[in-house]
């Protein structure tokens, strides 16, 4: 059966077991399929597994909306955050220097990489909307190195099906699934509107998921982890968001 018919007819059993038999036979088929999000227990679980599994077979390649300078915001909005607290602080007044993303997990060479390192790597931009859970949005420009090369860097091994991805403040962490960390938009973002990340808006560097809400673009990123399970991970839900009350997966 070729990869089309297959996914047309998976997701037509989605949808033919959402409307008849209820969310939960349509999970069951999710699973079969290996399309459950770790945040698929609890009363709203089934819902969550259908967004998912439909959003993964429908649009596992599809491009956020770009849009051009003119539409840019003028007045983009920083959302306030938590204190960063001294050890940010000493990054801040060193200019960064010594700020340091790790690799680690499921990978062949673990690595620690330098902001100048980063900068080194092929370098992608893109102007996308980002927007809040909370109903605020703005259109920015973003730039820096695609995640997908970094990923090669490291040598991510085969069963890696998760990315996890820890902020400075270390209760702000998420994680994404392969589809998106290896989509073309997904950046490890340093420079916004043409000039460095300001730290409001997630300087020195920011996990850009252009597909995805704005909370799965968690600012002030120190460590990237490579997996196969989450469920070692906090409480396994995934990341922080379905912890505090979010869904796992964001997309549209």
């Amino acid at each position: 059966m070729s990869k089309l018919s297959r996914r047309t007819l998976i997701t037509t059993g989605l949808t033919v077991a959402s409307g008849a038999s209820g969310l939960v036979a349509a999970a069951k088929l999710a699973k079969r399929y290996g399309l459950i999000p770790p945040d698929s227990g609890g009363i709203y679980g089934p819902g969550e597994t259908l967004t998912y599994a439909a959003q993964r077979l429908l649009t596992r390649h599809s491009l956020a909306r770009e849009f051009s300078r003119s539409q840019m915001s003028a007045k983009p909005f920083a959302n306030e955050v938590a204190p960063l607290g001294d050890e940010f602080e000493r990054h801040k007044q060193g200019a960064f220097a010594d700020w340091r993303l790790a690799v680690d997990g499921l990978v062949a060479r673990p690595a620690s990489f330098s902001l100048t390192e980063l900068r080194s790597f092929p370098r992608c931009s893109h102007i996308t909307m980002i927007q809040c859970e909370e109903g605020w949005s703005y259109i920015a420009e973003w730039a820096g190195v695609p995640l997908s090369h970094v990923l090669e860097r490291v040598g991510a091994l085969p069963q890696v099906r998760y990315v996890v991805y820890r902020s400075i403040q270390p209760d702000w962490w998420e994680s994404i699934d392969m589809a998106d960390a290896l989509h073309p938009q997904t950046l490890l973002t340093y420079e916004m509107n043409g000039g460095e990340l300001p730290v409001g808006f997630g300087g020195p560097l920011r996990m850009r998921v252009s597909r995805q809400l704005g909370y799965k673009s968690v600012k002030y990123i120190t460590r990237l982890t490579l997996t196969d399970n989450l469920k070692r991970f906090g409480k396994g839900l995934g990341s922080a968001s379905p912890e505090g009350g979010y869904a796992w997966f964001a997309g549209a």
